[in-house]
């Protein structure tokens, strides 16, 4: 026996199902950290351990690269693959929203916002002097010559709507400052402190034209909606209420002088904040413009999970050509505060009307209907299953739909395969005539590929090597018979010579 040769060919790939299995599809070597050691190995029957390492049956850490904050491969730097499955959770934050559908192009141009105006208020007991923003709450008088507001009131707006969907409960405190245990939404102590806190629950948009907002006229605070029919503000009389002591009074009279008009409609959709928490937006669309160039659609949107008190997100324009067909739009991205959440903030989220599918249209049609195509954010899930690329790219499922790479397995290469050292379980040792391993993705410099789920099976035919065994022994057995004969027939020549 001259020497034993390792036969570093391919051996035949067999599917096992098990996630953590691999094999190699043409040259190359997993790396292995065994107690500290680099060596390498073919043999790619894996498990993950009780720290959800991958590791040899032996025990040995498979080495690879991890990963950033952001998921992407860290490569040069080998570390143990872990891949937690069941453990890691992951949420998603909303950066982008599509939407789908057909704007109404026959639709009248919104004009106008609905108008609510409160009865009027004075500054002085006889009620002579019309109230402006700096008059104090508790001086405010009507007619009647009798006092609204007390100081240590609190006002509560119940029951409202904008466009059909009733503005969660908000409180407002006559008061320099909250008083612990009051839980009021918002505090002052002027006319002009109450109009503000109006403009900011009721989403307001005071750069639009003609404006919305709350303002102070002859005594009369009158609140503005945005326009579009979608945006219409229903407030009266019985969802403003006064607490005074334990009894809730209704101390003023409103009215309605103007209602919205124009084309418009309110589409609700889901967004996520970095920590999973579910957010709703309303966005709101109104027809503005109709002229030789196309059509142009005003937004607003707003959201009571804004954690400040003003739900207004923001504002922007979709311009449509003739044929109806989408052009683009201006100051597509929302914002939204989340201050004091533990979440990123603000939450950016831009809006799109256009997707490889299609795109959002503006032709006649009989009513307006935008809806949510999809969004990008995702809710807190956990990692559930792992697939493993042939590039050696590691890939995890989570529950809450999410893909997310986890990780990357390199290929070892040498430039002489036998000139590695055997140190038992099917390891190798580089020396000086192998020479040094070249760590480098699969598939690349004729590193061969990662095949996930399979085993690569042994690259020697058991049938040839048995008849070559039968042959050897075979022929072996043919030499030992010329021996004995040859010893025989000297035997024979001795004895006729005596």
């Amino acid at each position: 026996l001259g020497s034993i040769t390792s036969d570093f060919s391919n051996g035949a790939l067999s599917s096992t199902g098990v996630a953590t299995d691999l094999a190699i599809e043409g040259d190359g070597f997993f790396v292995i950290d065994d107690n500290g050691t680099q060596r390498f190995t073919r043999n790619g029957n894996f498990s993950l351990d009780r720290d959800f390492n991958l590791t040899t049956a032996a025990g040995g850490l498979v080495q690879g690269y991890g990963v950033d904050d952001e998921f992407n491969v860290i490569e040069g730097v080998l570390s143990d693959i872990t891949i937690p499955v069941g453990v890691t959770t992951i949420a998603s934050p909303t950066t982008e929203v599509k939407f789908a559908g057909n704007l109404n192009a026959g639709g009248d141009i919104a004009t106008q916002g609905s108008i609510t105006d409160f009865e009027q208020l004075f500054s002085d007991a006889a009620a002579t002097v019309p109230a402006t923003g700096a008059t104090a709450l508790p001086a405010l008088t009507k007619a009647d010559l009798t006092n609204p507001f007390a100081l240590g009131d609190v006002i509560t707006i119940s029951g409202a709507t904008r466009g059909g969907s009733t503005i969660p409960d908000r409180t407002f405190e006559i008061n320099a400052v909250p008083t612990p245990g009051v839980n009021a939404d918002d505090s002052g102590t002027t006319l002009q402190d109450f109009a503000d806190f109006l403009d900011d629950i009721f989403g307001l948009d005071g750069t639009a034209t003609p404006a919305a907002g709350v303002a102070v006229t002859g005594g009369v605070l009158s609140i503005t909606g945005n326009i579009g029919t979608a945006n219409g503000i229903s407030f009266d009389d019985t969802n403003l209420i006064v607490n005074q002591g334990t009894a809730p009074t209704t101390p003023l009279q409103l009215e309605t002088s103007q209602q919205a008009d124009g084309e418009s409609t309110l589409t609700t959709f889901a967004a996520f904040d970095s920590l999973g928490n579910p957010l709703t937006v309303n966005l709101v669309t109104t027809l503005t413009t109709k002229d030789a160039n196309g059509t142009q659609w005003t937004f607003s949107a707003t959201a009571e999970d804004d954690t400040d008190l003003d739900t207004f997100l923001g504002t922007g324009t979709a311009n449509f050509d003739t044929e109806g067909q989408f052009i683009g739009l201006n100051n597509a991205g929302l914002t939204l505060d989340r201050t004091d959440t533990g979440a990123e903030n603000p939450l950016q989220i831009a809006l799109a009307f256009t997707d490889p599918f299609g795109s959002v249209t503006s032709l006649v049609d009989q009513s307006t209907e935008l809806r949510t195509l999809s969004q990008d954010g995702f809710p807190i899930g956990s990692l559930e299953d792992f697939d493993i690329s042939l590039d050696g790219v590691i890939t995890g499922s989570f529950t809450n739909g999410l893909r997310r790479t986890l990780g990357k397995v390199p290929i070892a290469t040498f430039a002489n395969n036998n000139g590695l050292r055997q140190v038992g379980g099917s390891l190798y040792e580089a020396e000086n005539n192998s020479g040094t391993a070249a760590i480098v993705s699969a598939g690349v410099a004729g590193a061969g590929s990662v095949v996930s789920r399979a085993l690569e099976l042994s690259n020697v035919e058991v049938s040839e090597g048995f008849v070559s065994l039968i042959t050897a022994s075979t022929g072996f057995s043919a030499s030992s018979r010329v021996i004995t004969t040859s010893d025989d027939l000297i035997q024979e020549l001795l004895t006729l010579v005596r």
